[in-house]
């Protein structure tokens, strides 16, 4: 049976009851946009009595500050390291990393801010890497934030794969039974049409596989997605489907993964949402992004898969059009979390 996950929500404004065991690093991301916000609701729902404990790498001054949108949210304390992490009792531990933090100002472009979320995201890799934290759950991040800071990075997720050496790693969105693996994540459109290639596509469709396997669902009936209108209609639109795309799916088929396709992509969405599928393989960025954001925009998860850490993320950005005016919603940090304590769970039921 399926590990229950982190939290169950409860209607109105009931706490939220945990299902916990260990240790979850939370990055805070970006201290002007929603992350602080989003967390301290988050935190105001959570029961934090159970076996899980979460350590947050962030501002405890910008935490304190959205309190005032969440009273109930737990007090935060300081602390230098882990190991006073695990001595905090009755507050979240925050770890600022000796990151130099502005002060917050929600909406605005900073680039000091763009460095801390970077330096708290580096810090809570390491702490999984050394096995203090059994996940981390990232908080958003503004790209170009972190550009004015030096990174050339794009983001979260090639950044993890660098610091884990994971050089063959994907962007995966799950919302309930929609779960979608990308072959490739931030990409301009032409140079991702050229990755379209069947060994990278052999390689998403493995790892949604290893996923479902992980879990626990009954059934891993995975759909690939085509590229074209249509799927190509047999090279009539396009040959990707053709050289690149039907081979991979043979190649999986003959390893005895259950994959098909290629679907025409303009209906395969609703198809997997109907339960005919259990994950869908998508061929770049925003085939998978719109149908899951427009069907369940605020429980979407971004999981990384392909690195030797459990990662997962908020699936949504800074939104500085909203920070600091208490509209930000925390269903997709809370199903996060969610999902991070069942992929960290069954992490160790396979190491056992």
């Amino acid at each position: 049976m399926a590990n229950e996950g982190m939290c169950t929500r409860l209607s109105g404004t009931e706490k939220v009851i945990k299902t916990l065991k260990r240790y979850i690093a939370v990055t805070m991301g970006d201290v002007n946009g929603i992350g602080p916000e989003i967390l301290a609701k988050a935190l105001a729902r959570l029961d934090l009595g159970g076996e899980w404990r979460l350590v947050v790498y962030g501002s405890r001054a910008a935490y304190e500050e959205a309190r005032r949108w969440a009273p109930e949210a737990p007090d935060a304390r300081v602390v230098s390291n882990f190991s006073e992490a695990v001595d905090t009792l009755g507050a979240i531990p925050f770890i600022e990393a000796d990151a130099p933090i502005p002060e917050r100002r929600p909406g605005e472009l900073d680039v000091d801010a763009g460095r801390c979320a970077i330096r708290w995201l580096e810090e809570a890799v390491g702490a999984a890497q050394r096995g203090e934290v059994d996940a981390i759950v990232t908080g958003p991040l503004n790209k170009q934030g972190i550009h004015l800071a030096g990174y050339t990075i794009q983001g979260h997720t090639d950044h993890i794969a660098a610091l884990t050496d994971s050089p063959d790693y994907r962007m995966c969105l799950f919302a309930g039974p929609m779960r979608v693996v990308h072959i490739t994540a931030h990409l301009a459109l032409t140079e991702a049409l050229r990755q379209v290639e069947q060994e990278r596509i052999a390689v998403s469709i493995r790892l949604g596989h290893e996923a479902l396997g992980r879990l626990d669902i009954p059934t891993r009936r995975i759909a690939v997605a085509g590229l074209n209108p249509h799927a190509g209609e047999a090279g009539a639109f396009g040959v990707e489907e053709v050289h690149a795309i039907t081979p991979a799916i043979a190649e999986c088929r003959s390893e005895g993964i259950d994959c098909s396709g290629p679907h025409s992509a303009d209906t395969l969405f609703l198809r997997m949402k109907e339960g005919e599928f259990d994950l869908v393989v998508a061929m770049y960025h925003d085939q998978g992004h719109i149908p899951l954001k427009l069907i369940a925009m605020d429980e979407g998860v971004n999981v990384t898969l392909g690195i030797p850490i459990v990662r997962t993320s908020v699936d949504h950005g800074t939104a500085y059009d909203i920070a600091g005016t208490g509209r930000a919603r925390e269903a997709s940090l809370l199903a996060a979390l969610d999902l991070a304590s069942e992929l960290a769970s069954s992490t160790e039921e396979i190491a056992r």
